[in-house]
């Protein structure tokens, strides 16, 4: 068990072994009251057990609403970090305590796993995901996401919001997506990068940079932007989420969550979010 972890009680399973052995020593009032306490015991909740997980920054608005259920249902804690998956990753690798790891690539995952630190048999393709042009405002007039788009001129010497193209999952798919419609060497100069696809999605969001390159499932979670246009599906690799348990997370609540992840109500928030559901 990691420090700092909490584990359910065993205490009071050993003293109600010892009143009940003892029980038929005592005198009448005695017993009375042993049974008062034992039943006091029994009543009392065990210490809830925490879940650590480290989750691509993409899936805050689900996975918290997909937590707080597990939580109410179950007394455990789930604490969620999130950032790029690229960041998350490496936190990993260099020994941070996870339990559980949500990539928003799967390049990310197999570094975690090549560094021996995926629970075996663990990992699934949880989820996918589209890649959209979204613009700052509510009422931006819709394009057509292909080779003829005239990117530059849209921007108007404004920025094009982006995750990092060299690190970042969404960043990465938003680079290779605009150099496959020959697009990037027209923009590249007007790219504002952003240390994770939430953080660029803020820029639009404020009317910082007029478009931006992020997730469909980000733009249902503000209000704020307006998606103009979606990627072709053939002009970046697929996205996919693999998730998995970490060698550090062996304990009950650990696996009940990770089980949790993959369940139809998991499945439903996360439909409702914009992602697909792999599993």
């Amino acid at each position: 068990m990691r420090p700092g972890k909490h584990k359910a009680c065993a205490a009071p399973r050993e003293r109600v072994i010892y009143f009940w052995k003892h029980i038929d020593r005592d005198p009448p009032m005695r017993r009375l009251a042993l049974s008062a306490a034992l039943a006091a015991m029994l009543a009392t909740p065990a210490l809830s057990e925490e879940v650590v997980v480290f989750a691509a920054a993409s899936l805050k608005t689900a996975l918290d609403a997909v937590a707080k259920d597990f939580e109410a249902k179950t007394g455990h804690d789930v604490t969620i970090s999130y950032a790029g998956s690229n960041q998350l990753a490496k936190q990993i690798i260099e020994g941070a305590p996870a339990d559980i790891f949500l990539s928003a690539a799967v390049n990310w995952m197999d570094e975690v796993e090549k560094a021996g630190l995926v629970m075996p048999g663990s990992r699934t393709d949880l989820l996918g995901n589209r890649l959209v042009l979204v613009a700052h405002g509510k009422d931006a007039f819709p394009v057509e996401v292909g080779p003829g788009l005239q990117l530059e001129t849209l921007l108007d010497g404004g920025k094009l919001s982006m995750a990092m193209v060299d690190a970042v999952p969404a960043g990465q798919y938003g680079k290779e997506a605009l150099e496959s419609l020959g697009l990037w060497p027209t923009v590249q100069g007007s790219v504002a990068q952003s240390e994770n696809v939430r953080a660029a999605l803020a820029l639009v969001a404020s009317g910082e940079a007029p478009y931006g390159i992020v997730y469909g499932s980000d733009a249902v979670a503000e209000d704020n932007v307006t998606v103009v246009g979606t990627f072709p599906p053939d002009s970046h690799k697929p996205i996919v989420y693999p998730a998995a348990l970490l060698t550090g997370g062996s304990d009950a609540a650990d696996k009940a969550f990770f089980e949790a992840l993959s369940s139809a109500a998991a499945d439903a928030t996360f439909a409702a979010q914009g992602f697909s559901v792999l599993n």
